[in-house]
């Protein structure tokens, strides 16, 4: 890496596949980056790639990498930016021949580093002997597998840095992977340097999902300005694992503190126990200040080993869906719908059963507009006069649902008045489930090319799973009294953010304190029980919550909370990502003493 200052700057280009492609150039003009990374996959992208390498043996990667980084190869290499990229997914080496091809274009000479092992498709049989049972459900390993891919580390990347590569093109790692391989190889951290190695994956969690942790879906929406040109994260890292969250001076978006937190907890489960590849994490003291205009500063992660083995992600094909909307205005929109939407499923279930078919497999009718999807029983949208009736059905057979989809329009002109809305005929698509597993690193044999030479790549052997899990950072048990006195309802947004995601059919749910001191009556109020009570109609399991004094906050996870969650719920939010702002309507009590340090949301900001 071309850099003489003693920090390694990392911008995060890429958040998913489809992320736009206005990062790089803002980056690379704006930047001054030293390495740009990729994160292109997604559990279930793996199995759309699969499907694409089956029918093209070229195919099979994220091409949107070649299109974001092309027009820019001459400025990258002449400035020795390094890109790091998971790009390869389930073709990682064609995803490497593109890229050269579209280099040489140019005139740009690259060294590009492919890694692989991640695909054990080939292994299926001997995993199947094995016995492994899903990791959540416990449920034996499907017959039937379209993708199975095993979560490699940052060892490989940082290998393939130190024998000279300019490009690391990966199939399936953990997110965090290629931020810390680029901190591994520049600052000589070794594989048992634990409390760096959770720092520099820190590092990575903050970058990999981009404008998010500039601004993007900030709780309070209404202060972060410039949503048309959000700048990208840069993290400005030092050789002990600090860091400094920044963007390219004159972007879109706002860096603070609680920014940070909401994308710090965003989809970890426990924040002591963060189990990846290279490092079991611990964040639950990570500190967090203000360090200048759109600057954060952010120190304090801790490691302890890593488990001996690799989450492997596998999928399966379980049918076919078909989902689609109409638009409803009107007094009594709400009823309309609704009855539309039985009708809707009455209708196409009397029409299949005379083809021969049998009854859906599941069946969902929401009304979007009435907030009963998400908030059930708080819903106050009972009086709206426009809505959108929104139907999802899961069934065997593809051939099923097309006639189902044929019925949706003549609703435009059989039901209620005010229907419209309707975007043409819906077409039936796959289900991908989600089946995930533990298996032996010593299992997976991890490579590394470069220049058409192929290195295996040595993986440290590390603990089983109950030795790497640690206790973390608790609230103590005596924290500080809410003021005595007069108190008044307000809605938990008032005393804090929140930030939610997903793990498979698991919600994780971040609530952040405004101030220090709302953490204490937050957890008071805020707890496991009254979570699982204000979403009892939408969680099935047990409802988890972890402390996080560093940054003022607690983490909770809602198991069965999605429906399957992913593509395998016909919820229209099946990742969970309104559920934080639910959330944050639930109502408590606070000391009318605090009235003058509430927030009071978008009213507040003349």
């Amino acid at each position: 890496m071309k850099t003489s200052r003693e920090t390694l700057r990392i911008g995060g280009a890429c958040a998913f596949w489809g992320d736009s492609d206005a990062g790089v150039a803002q980056l690379v003009q704006g930047g001054n980056v030293d390495v740009l990374v990729f994160d292109y996959l997604a559990e279930l992208t793996m199995s759309l790639l699969q499907k694409a390498r089956s029918r093209d043996p070229k195919a099979g990667y994220a091409a949107d990498f070649i299109h974001a980084v092309g027009p820019h190869l001459p400025t990258i290499a002449e400035r020795g930016i390094k890109l790091l990229a998971n790009a390869g997914g389930m073709n990682p080496r064609a995803c490497a021949d593109a890229l050269r091809h579209a280099a040489e274009a140019q005139g740009v000479a690259l060294r590009i580093a492919v890694v692989e092992g991640d695909d054990l498709m080939g292994r299926r049989e001997a995993i199947a002997g094995s016995q492994v049972s899903e990791m959540f459900s416990g449920a034996p390993l499907p017959a039937a597998l379209t993708s199975m891919n095993a979560y490699l580390g940052a060892l490989p990347v940082a290998a393939a840095l130190a024998k000279g590569a300019d490009v690391v093109i990966t199939g399936r790692c953990v997110d965090s992977a290629l931020s810390l391989g680029a901190l591994i190889h520049r600052f000589g951290w070794s594989a048992d340097d634990y409390d760096r190695l959770a720092a520099g994956s820190l590092v990575g969690h903050i970058l990999e999902c981009t404008t998010q942790t500039t601004g993007g879906l900030y709780t309070d929406w209404w202060r972060v300005p410039g949503w048309e040109n959000m700048g990208f994260p840069i993290a400005d890292c030092n050789a002990d694992g600090s860091f400094h969250l920044e963007k390219p001076p004159g972007t879109g978006g706002l860096i603070l503190p609680t920014v940070a937190a909401e994308q710090m907890l965003y989809e970890v489960g426990d924040p002591a126990n963060y189990l990846l590849p290279d490092v079991t994490c611990d964040f639950s003291d990570v500190r967090m200040e203000q360090a200048g205009e759109n600057r954060v500063h952010v120190h304090g992660a801790r490691g302890r080993p890593p488990t001996d083995c690799y989450k492997v992600s596998a999928t399966w094909a379980d049918g076919f869906r078909l989902s689609s909307t109409l638009t409803i205005a009107g007094d009594d929109a709400v009823a309309k719908a609704e009855r539309t939407g039985e009708a809707l499923l009455a209708r196409s279930r009397r029409m299949m059963r005379e083809a021969g078919f049998g009854d859906f497999s599941e069946t969902l009718v929401e009304v979007l507009g009435s907030e009963k999807p998400s908030y059930g029983q708080q819903a106050r949208g009972a009086a709206a006069r426009e809505v959108v009736m929104r139907f999802a059905v899961r069934h065997a057979d593809a051939a099923a649902l097309n006639i189902v989809a044929k019925e949706v329009a003549p609703f435009g002109v059989s039901a209620a008045q005010g229907t419209t809305g309707f975007s043409g005929r819906p077409k039936a698509g796959p289900v991908f489930r989600l089946f995930s597993f533990l298996w032996p690193k010593d299992r997976v044999a991890v490579t590394i090319t470069l220049d058409d030479e192929t290195w295996p790549v040595s993986i440290p052997p590390g603990v089983p799973v109950d030795q790497a899990r640690g206790e973390g950072t608790r609230y103590p048990g005596h924290q500080a009294a809410a003021p005595s006195g007069e108190a008044v309802t307000a809605p938990l947004s008032a005393l804090a953010v929140a930030r939610s995601g997903d793990k498979g059919d698991i919600s994780n749910i971040a609530i952040i304190a405004r101030r220090p001191q709302f953490a204490a009556l937050i957890g008071e109020q805020v707890t496991p029980e009254v979570v699982r009570q204000y979403f009892q109609h939408l969680v099935r399991g047990p409802v988890r919550r972890f402390d996080v004094p560093g940054v003022h906050a607690y983490n909770f996870m809602l198991e069965q909370a999605l429906a399957g969650g992913g593509a395998g719920s016909l919820r229209n939010d099946p990742l969970g990502k309104t559920l934080g702002q639910v959330l944050l309507a639930l109502p408590v009590r606070v000391p009318a003493a605090w009235l003058g340090d509430l927030d009071k949301g978008p009213e507040s900001r003349g």
